[in-house]
C-alpha cells in the first residue's frame, strides 16, 4: 500500500504500527483481525439519505488513517489506509452501523460515498457520475450525468468502473497540442517513483549512462523529508547514496495524486520551460484495490504529467505501463504492437488503471506529444545484488515454490530482472531514435519445464498442482506455519478478484518484443535472456535470509550423493604411521547452490581407527571443502589445497573426536595419487591432534564410486538425473582442473624468473 504525508508523530506512529501489521509483522490473520472486534454493543441508528450515511462512514474510516480524517469522497487508501486496516473498518461498519460489507466491495472503491452508495441499495447506486478529479487545465464540470455503460454478459469489469474508464479517456481530449521536442539526449529530467524499486533502478542508471541532471518528485511533507525518503530507498535496495548522486539530483516534494502535481504554479511553469524529458515511473501496485481506488495515481496522475510534458518548451514523456494492459483470459498474443486486452475483460483494478493510462497517453499522441510506452512484465531480483521488491506478485510466488515446493501449472512466466529491465528503458529515454514507440521489457518468458528444471537443478525438486489445488494446499501451509513475509501473497490467494488476476497471468501467451530486442541490439547491450536459476541466484539468498524462501539443507533428501572409501595408517605426530586406519564415506551435495556459494560437500559415514577407539566411530556432522581458500599454497607454494576434510566424530560410548584432513597438488607427475591421497590428523574434541598419517583412496574403487556411483535424487526425471550427473562432473572436474594447475603455473613462473637469484629451494626444484 502507498504512504501518505505525516502530519504529527502520532500519525506516524500509527502508519508505522499498521505497516508493520500489514507486512504480517505480528503475525495477524484476517481471521483474527476480525475475531479482535468484539463486544456486544448494538449498532447505531443508520442514516437513510446518501449523505447522511456517506459522512457517518467517512466518520468510522477516519479513525484508519494517519490524519485521523477522511472527506467523504476521498479514498480510504489515498488517505493512508492499509489492506489491515480495511478488514477492521469492515468490522466497525458491520457493528456501529449495522452495515454488511463485502471487503472486496471496500478495495473496489474505498470512498466512503461509495460504500453508502452500496449500503443504501437504491436508486442512486445505478447512476454513476464519474469524477474528475483530473489536473485543473483538464477539468470540466460535468454537464450531466452519463449513462451506465452497456455490457456483455460475459464482461468481468464493473459497469460503474467502465464508465468511470471512459470519462478519463475523454480528459486526455483537453491536454495542450505541442510541437515535436528536439532529438537530443535528455539534460534536464523529471523522474517520478524514484524510492520504487524499478524508479530507484532507473535513477542510478539515469546518472550512469547519461549526463543529465534529474530532478526526483517524492511524496512527503518537504525538502527535507522527500531527500530523507528517497535516501532510505536507495540504500534499502543496495543502490549507493553518494554525494556525488545528491550532486545530480534535485528532490522535489510532490504529488502525482494533486494537481500540477501538488507544486505551485511558479515551480510548476518553471519546470514546464526547463525541463526536456519527463519519466512516469510512479503508480500505486496493489492487486486488491479496485479502478475507483487506484485511478488518482495510475491514471490521473499520468494524465497530469502528460500535460507537464506538452505545457511550455515540448518535451517527451516515458511512460512506465506493464504487460498487465493484456492480461484478459485467452489472450492470442501479447506482441508490442497487437491489440491491447478488451477493458471489459480485465479483472484487477491494477490491470485497468494500466490499461487506461496507456489509452489516454495513446490519444495524447494526436495531440503532438511524443509518448514512449515501456511496458515490464514481472520485475525480478537484481542479479548482482539480489535486491528484490517484497511486495511484487512474482517475488511472493517464487519465495512460495522455494518454500513449499510445489509449483501451479502455468504456460509461461514473462519476467525479467530489474537490472536489464532497468537499463533496457534508460537506453530508451536517452535514445531520440527510441521515442514514441510501444517496448516490452518483458525478457526471455519462463515455462514450466524451465521453472521445474531450474529449480531441480538447485535441489529443490518441485510437485507440479493445478491452480486450484496450489491455491489451496499453499493457503493451508500458511495458515499451519504462518511466514509473516508472505502476508500480502496470502492476502492475495484469499481474494476472489486477484485469484483470476493470477489466473490470467499464469494461462497468458509469452509476449513478445521484436522492437526491444533490435534496440537492444542497435545500442550494444546485452541481450534479454531467460531469467533462470543463475541469475536468481543473489536473489533467492536474500528471499532465504528474509524468511521468503527455504534453500536446501544437508538435513533434506540428498539431490546427488555417492561413496568413498580410504585406507592407510596413521600414528602418534611426529612418529611413523603404523596403526590402521578406514573411512567409508558416503558424499552428498543438497542442491547446486551448495556447490556454487560454499563449494562444499556434506558427509556422513564412519571411520574405523583402533588407534582412537576399538569400535568405529559415526561422522556426527562432516563437511569437504573444494579448493578452499582459492587453492592458497601451504609451505611456501609447494603445496595447494585441493580438499579439506572437517569430522567430527562420536564413538558408541558418547566419546567425541575430531578429524582434519586435506588432499594437496604438488607439481609432480604423480597427480592421479594427488587426487586420492588424504593427509590427515586425529584428536579428541577440545585437544590439539594426537594422531597423524594418510589414507588413501583405492585406485580400482576411485570410477566405480566416484564416477559411476553416482546417485541422483529418485523424484527426478531420467533426463533431469543425467543433467545433474554431468553438471556435478564438470563443475568439480574443472575444480579439480584449477587445482592441479595451479603449482605447476607457479612452478614454471619461478624457473622463468631469472631477474633474480633462486633460493635454495627453487634451486633443488
Amino acid at each position: 500500500m502507498r504512504d501518505v504525508n505525516d502530519n504529527g508523530s502520532a500519525a506516524a506512529d500509527q502508519r508505522e504500527t499498521a505497516e508493520a501489521i500489514e507486512r504480517g509483522g505480528i503475525g495477524l490473520t484476517v481471521t483474527d483481525l476480525l475475531a479482535r472486534v468484539t463486544g456486544p454493543a448494538e449498532p447505531a441508528e443508520r442514516p437513510r439519505d446518501l449523505g447522511g450515511l456517506a459522512a457517518a462512514i467517512a466518520a468510522l474510516a477516519g479513525r484508519y488513517v494517519p490524519a485521523g480524517q477522511l472527506a467523504p469522497d476521498a479514498d480510504f487508501f489515498d488517505a493512508g489506509g492499509t489492506s489491515v486496516s480495511a478488514v477492521e473498518l469492515v468490522s466497525a461498519l458491520e457493528q456501529e452501523l449495522g452495515m454488511s460489507v463485502d471487503l472486496d466491495e471496500v478495495f473496489a472503491d474505498a470512498r466512503p460515498v461509495a460504500l453508502a452508495r452500496r449500503g443504501l441499495n437504491s436508486a442512486q447506486a445505478a447512476t454513476v457520475v464519474p469524477e474528475t478529479a483530473a489536473p485543473t487545465a483538464l477539468e470540466a464540470p460535468p454537464t450531466a450525468a452519463p449513462r451506465r455503460v452497456a455490457t456483455p454478459p460475459d464482461s468481468t469489469a464493473r459497469p460503474e468502473d467502465l464508465t468511470q474508464i471512459l470519462a478519463d479517456l475523454a480528459l486526455a481530449d483537453r491536454l495542450p497540442f505541442t510541437a515535436a521536442p528536439d532529438p537530443l539526449p535528455p539534460r534536464r529530467i523529471l523522474l517520478t517513483g524514484a524510492t520504487g524499486f524499478l524508479g530507484s533502478h532507473m535513477l542510478l542508471d539515469l546518472l550512469r549512462h547519461s549526463d543529465a541532471h534529474v530532478t526526483c518528485l517524492v511524496r512527503a511533507t518537504d525538502e527535507e523529508a522527500a531527500t530523507a525518503r528517497l535516501g532510505e530507498a536507495l540504500k534499502g535496495y543496495a543502490l549507493p547514496w553518494s554525494s556525488e548522486v545528491r550532486r545530480r539530483i534535485t528532490v522535489l516534494p510532490g504529488d502525482i495524486r494533486d494537481p500540477h502535481l501538488g507544486l505551485s504554479d511558479d515551480l510548476w511553469n518553471t519546470l514546464a520551460h526547463e525541463l526536456d524529458s519527463v519519466v512516469s515511473v510512479a503508480a500505486a501496485v496493489d492487486f486488491l484495490r479496485g479502478y475507483q481506488s487506484l485511478r488518482a495515481g495510475n491514471v490521473l496522475g499520468a494524465l497530469t504529467l502528460a500535460e507537464l510534458a506538452a505545457t511550455g518548451r515540448p518535451k517527451p514523456l516515458h511512460h512506465i505501463s506493464s504487460i498487465a494492459v493484456f492480461n484478459e483470459v485467452g489472450i492470442p498474443s501479447m506482441g508490442e504492437d497487437d491489440p491491447l486486452a478488451h477493458i471489459d475483460r480485465l479483472v484487477a483494478g491494477y490491470d485497468q488503471t494500466k490499461w487506461a493510462a496507456e489509452v489516454a497517453l495513446r490519444r495524447a499522441r494526436d495531440h503532438g506529444l511524443v509518448v514512449t510506452a515501456l511496458r515490464p512484465g514481472g520485475i525480478g531480483g537484481h542479479t548482482k545484488t539480489g535486491a528484490y521488491n517484497a511486495q511484487d506478485l512474482s517475488s511472493g510466488l517464487i519465495s512460495a515454490f522455494g518454500r513449499f515446493r510445489t509449483v501451479p501449472a502455468f504456460r509461461h512466466l514473462n519476467a525479467a530482472p530489474v537490472d536489464w529491465v532497468s537499463r533496457v528503458a534508460v537506453a530508451a529515454i536517452c535514445e531520440p531514435d527510441a521515442w514514441g514507440f510501444d517496448y516490452n521489457l518483458t525478457g526471455v518468458s519462463n515455462t514450466l519445464d524451465d521453472v521445474v528444471r531450474d529449480m531441480a537443478l538447485g535441489g529443490m525438486h518441485v510437485r507440479v498442482q493445478d491452480w486450484d489445488e496450489w491455491r489451496t494446499d499453499a493457503l493451508a501451509r500458511l495458515e499451519a506455519d504462518p511466514v509473516p513475509e508472505l502476508g500480502f501473497l496470502t492476502r492475495v490467494l484469499q481474494s476472489p478478484t486477484a485469484l483470476k488476476l493470477c489466473e490470467a497471468t499464469l494461462k497468458g501467451p509469452a509476449a513478445t518484443a521484436d522492437r526491444t530486442t533490435a534496440l537492444v541490439a542497435a545500442l550494444g547491450l546485452t541481450p534479454a535472456a531467460r531469467y533462470d536459476a543463475r541469475a536468481q541466484l543473489k536473489t533467492f539468498e536474500r528471499l532465504a535470509h528474509d524468511g521468503l524462501a527455504r534453500l536446501p539443507h544437508k538435513d533434506d533428501q540428498p539431490y546427488l550423493w555417492f561413496t568413498e572409501t580410504t585406507e592407510g595408517s596413521v600414528g602418534p605426530v611426529g612418529a611413523t604411521p603404523d596403526t590402521p586406519c578406514s573411512m567409508s564415506l558416503t558424499l552428498s551435495v543438497a542442491g547446486m547452490h551448495q556447490l556454487v556459494t560454499d563449494r562444499r560437500i556434506d558427509v556422513r559415514g564412519e571411520v574405523t581407527c583402533p588407534a582412537l577407539h576399538p569400535e568405529p566411530l559415526t561422522v556426527e556432522r562432516g563437511d569437504i571443502w573444494i579448493r578452499p581458500e582459492e587453492g592458497i599454497p601451504h609451505r611456501h607454494g609447494l603445496r595447494h589445497q585441493l580438499l579439506r576434510y572437517r569430522l567430527e566424530l562420536t564413538g558408541p560410548d558418547g566419546g567425541r573426536w575430531w578429524l582434519e584432513g586435506h588432499k594437496y597438488a604438488r607439481a609432480r607427475r604423480d597427480l592421479w595419487r594427488q587426487t586420492r591421497a588424504l593427509t590427515v590428523e586425529l584428536g579428541r574434541e577440545g585437544e590439539p591432534a594426537s594422531l597423524a598419517g594418510e589414507v588413501v583412496v583405492p585406485a580400482d574403487s576411485y570410477v566405480r564410486d566416484q564416477i559411476d556411483g553416482i546417485k541422483v535424487d529418485p523424484r527426478l526425471t531420467s533426463q533431469e538425473k543425467r543433467a545433474a550427473k554431468l553438471a556435478w562432473l564438470a563443475w568439480f572436474g574443472l575444480e579439480m582442473g584449477r587445482g592441479l594447475l595451479g603449482p605447476f603455473a607457479r612452478a614454471t613462473a619461478d624457473l622463468l624468473d631469472l631477474r633474480r637469484t633462486q633460493t635454495p629451494t627453487e634451486h633443488h626444484r
